[in-house]
């Protein structure tokens, strides 16, 4: 899908992804989006099922975690959608590169090809030992 559809697609939503003329066109993410609406806020999420326990690997605890946001998101009457932001901290930005095709692609499957404002920092550590990757997600559920 074009990035023109991808803009289309979400102003029908309300969201409406700003993207600065001759700028070039992000990958994976939107450079900003407006929206107007009722808001759902996550803390952060990590990759753990309903057991407690971690996914095992960096790709498959992203998978993980992204489906613990639609969750939560499906809670406040929200879908991957209305994502508007998601900010990931990671552990190791090298385990986050070297994974970015299977990253896309798990991305996709959970939340489809709807890229809201993103931005990726690492970290020394997560409150969860065992976590590698923790996002926090902003949703805004058009009126």
């Amino acid at each position: 899908m074009k990035q023109e559809e991808l803009t289309l697609t979400a102003a029908t939503r309300g969201l409406r992804v700003l993207q600065p003329g001759g700028w070039p066109q992000p990958k994976g993410y939107a450079n900003g989006i407006m929206a107007e609406g009722r808001l759902v806020v996550t803390g952060g999420v990590v990759g753990w099922d309903v057991a407690g326990q971690f996914a095992d690997g960096f790709v498959a605890q992203v998978r993980q975690t992204l489906e613990n946001i639609v969750a939560i998101l499906a809670e406040g009457g929200a879908g991957p959608e209305h994502l508007v932001r998601l900010t990931w901290y990671v552990v190791d930005m090298d385990e986050y590169v070297s994974n970015l095709k299977m990253l896309g692609k798990a991305y996709r499957d959970v939340v489809g090809v709807h890229y809201p404002s993103m931005a990726l920092v690492q970290v020394v550590r997560l409150v969860e030992p065992a976590a590698r990757v923790e996002i926090e997600a902003t949703a805004v559920i058009p009126r």
